[in-house]
């Protein structure tokens, strides 16, 4: 397993290291540490971040990777058997996350949108969780505080909002964990991220704004979402910016490390544009053919994030059969105890949905679900129906 050994340390806030990117301006150079073809790149600030980097921890990154992955084709495989009502692949996404999910220490707190199961999965969460809300079992999928990890967010940007005002709540604790919030390229263009970049500059919060720019918001592309780089917005709002090569695990990593290093110690929010490709579609109910080029495509299946992470590997004479063998059996592990949960949750009873929906007693829910037991009940018992017919 993949532990954070450096501790977010190696520079303090405004030392070096936080001199990575661009802090204003337009024109941010796309960091890249490893390039498609497997090949390590050095770079004079980024390196300092990953230095404690070892084989071992190389091996578990591409473990990860390979893990997430097949995760993800096994929960739309799901999909597509009638198990689930809908998926949302993170298929060319997985170094984004589990690059930035890895640099996370236990007491930060994740607010991410829908997609982002990997960092789900780095901060450990159950298996069956991940897809209890797709098969329409519970109205979301775990308890925040027992990964420090919020629900999915299915109402887009909207997380920032609240990682804001989480990371607002850690200054007035004095604790120097931080806030790390996930979305998409389409997302900047919402209200409510624009609004948290402002409140987030204008109190200095410890917050990591980490966007996965996949090319795509749905079936918009994101040349049409801004004209300029979206790390360029933050500038803007007075926001610190890095873009890197989502497709690169090492470089992610490092961008990670940076910028909560910059929230730990009082140097506030940072923005990370990850630079990557959603190769499946927006969510299984998608056809991504109808908008997308097939060339396209084909590009990026070139920069795949985990192809490139083998070819280093490779190069580094630490893949052998028996590694890869280990580890597509441990992918096989995980995605058969992923189905095995999904099938055998059980069904919900009909009262089960005002579970959870308050901390604390409401008159008002109350009276809704004193009215639907009314309504279910005028319905009699089912099972005394089905014996009254049998008897007829």
């Amino acid at each position: 397993m993949f532990t954070d050994e450096l501790g977010q340390g190696g520079t303090t806030a405004g030392g070096p290291g936080n001199g990575a990117g661009h802090h204003g301006g337009t024109g941010h150079s796309l960091v890249q540490l490893i390039t498609p073809a497997g090949e390590r790149v050095s770079h004079p600030e980024y390196d300092l971040w990953i230095q404690d980097v070892s084989d071992e921890q190389l091996c578990s990154l591409y473990e990860d990777m390979v893990v997430i992955r097949r995760i993800d084709t096994e929960a739309t495989a799901l999909q597509r058997q009638g198990e689930l009502a809908l998926w949302p692949p993170l298929l060319g996404q997985e170094a984004s996350q589990i690059g930035s999910g890895r640099a996370l220490r236990e007491d930060d707190f994740v607010f991410s949108s829908y997609r982002e199961n990997g960092v789900a999965y780095c901060r450990g969460v159950d298996l069956t969780d991940i897809v209890r809300v797709w098969r329409g079992n519970a109205s979301s999928g775990w308890d925040p505080y027992t990964i420090n990890m919020a629900t999915p967010q299915i109402i887009i940007g909207a997380q920032t909002l609240h990682a804001t005002g989480y990371a607002m709540g850690i200054q007035n604790d004095g604790a120097d964990s931080v806030a790390v919030t996930y979305f998409g390229d389409g997302a900047t263009s919402e209200g409510d991220v624009n609004e948290a970049l402002v409140f987030a500059a204008s109190f200095q919060a410890p917050v990591v704004f980490f966007c996965q720019n996949n090319q795509w918001a749905i079936s918009e592309p994101v040349r049409l979402q801004s004209h300029i780089q979206l790390a360029d917005r933050a500038a803007g709002f007075g926001i610190p910016s890095m873009r890197v090569d989502g497709n690169d695990v090492l470089a992610v990593l490092a961008a990670t490390r940076i910028a909560l290093d910059r929230a730990r110690h009082g140097g506030g929010p940072t923005f990370i544009e990850a630079v990557t490709y959603r190769m499946g579609p927006h969510t299984t109910a998608d056809d991504p053919t109808r908008y997308r080029d097939a060339n396209e495509l084909e590009d990026w299946a070139a920069k795949d994030p985990i192809d490139r992470v083998k070819a280093l590997l490779e190069r580094k004479g630490l893949l052998s059969q028996d590694f890869e063998a280990r580890i597509q059996a441990k992918a096989d592990t995980v995605a058969r105890e992923m189905r095995a949960g999904c099938i055998n949750l059980p069904e919900p009873e009909p009262l089960d949905i005002f579970k959870h929906v308050y901390s604390t007693p409401n008159s008002w829910l109350e009276r809704q679900q004193d009215h639907y037991s009314r309504y279910l009940a005028s319905f009699g018992d089912p099972a005394e129906a089905t014996s009254e017919e049998g008897a007829r």
